[in-house]
């Protein structure tokens, strides 16, 4: 499944581990509050494959809930952007929702389909008129907050208040605080005491569910530092499991340990592929010889997209 995805930028959290753990929170959080049948449907691009729908549609007596999850099951399915075209991705969208709504709902999240694409190409060209000019840390403060300013203006020519804060409150308030820290972290005019004070107040002011979305990556970089300790002192992936099952869930830990899996067989590919690389190039052949070579070689161990990480393994 893939996941939440901010406005700015500015929530992206890194490691594969983090988006296991994550995933799973959201997929528990979904199957309590789902209303339709599991998602089975055929991928719509071969990039979905392997993938569930990201969101999930509401509706009360008839009438469409508006919430951040109808918006991510919007950008699930506009992420396939390049491999169809728009006209294509609007009608599987609205394809799913007279599926999964009632004739009324469905209509409604129709029209909030179109204002919501209207909006999503109104700030791309808001994006390229503000232009990147951003030449000191305090600068891009600034440049995050007046790109999030001119995102909540844009936002009133489509949504109404209740819509935009149903579709984007979240998101919203995780930016704002990112920039609000990032302010005070470049405020010349504050000492580290009163910056660590001003920090810690912002932590005290956070709602729950950002406090928790904020803690989530800790705790799985708590959870990987643990697991790589226990198998430095020579505990077995059975032994890591259930430390990782214990702490957070054994679904969650289930994912973490296919990632591992994953991992390392992507690190094992690799090995084997720079090593049979580096044999080919020091037998001689000739540059067209060399070249088809080492692309047979990439077809046996890698798929068309893995292949496009190898430059980054080639190069060192």
């Amino acid at each position: 499944m893939k996941t939440l995805s901010r406005t700015l930028g500015l929530a992206a959290l890194g490691s594969a581990a983090f988006f296991a753990f994550w995933n799973t929170k959201l997929t528990d959080q979904q199957d309590r509050a789902q209303l339709t049948a599991p998602d089975t449907h055929l991928s719509f691009v071969r990039s979905m494959d392997g993938t569930q729908t990201d969101g999930k549609l509401e509706e009360a007596r008839g009438e469409l809930v508006v919430n951040a999850e109808l918006r991510l099951m919007f950008d699930y399915y506009l992420a396939a952007t390049g491999e169809k075209s728009l006209a294509e991705i609007r009608q599987e969208i609205e394809k799913v929702l007279d599926q999964r709504l009632p004739p009324h709902a469905a209509s409604q999240a129709k029209q909030l389909l179109s204002r919501y694409l209207q909006y999503k190409t109104a700030l791309f060209d808001s994006e390229k008129q503000l232009g990147q000019n951003v030449q000191s840390a305090t600068m891009m403060a600034t440049a995050m907050r007046t790109r999030w300013q001119a995102m909540q203006n844009l936002r009133l020519q489509y949504f109404s208040a209740k819509e935009s804060q149903a579709m984007f409150g979240f998101d919203d308030a995780y930016d704002l605080d990112a920039i609000a820290r990032l302010e005070i972290a470049n405020n010349r005019a504050l000492t580290e005491a009163e910056k660590q004070m001003r920090l810690r107040t912002l932590d005290d002011n956070l709602p729950a569910d950002l406090k928790e979305a904020k803690n989530a990556p800790l705790q799985v970089i708590r959870l990987e530092e643990q697991a790589n300790a226990m198998r430095q002192q020579g505990a077995s992936e059975d032994d890591v499991y259930r430390m990782r099952a214990a702490t957070i869930s054994p679904d969650a830990a289930n994912r973490l340990a296919q990632v591992d899996r994953e991992e390392a067989d992507w690190k094992s590919r690799i090995q084997r592929y720079l090593n049979e690389r580096r044999s080919l190039i020091n037998m001689g052949m000739n540059e067209v010889q060399l070249s088809l070579s080492i692309q047979e070689l990439r077809n046996r161990y890698f798929s068309s997209q893995e292949q496009l990480r190898l430059p980054a393994y080639e190069e060192q």
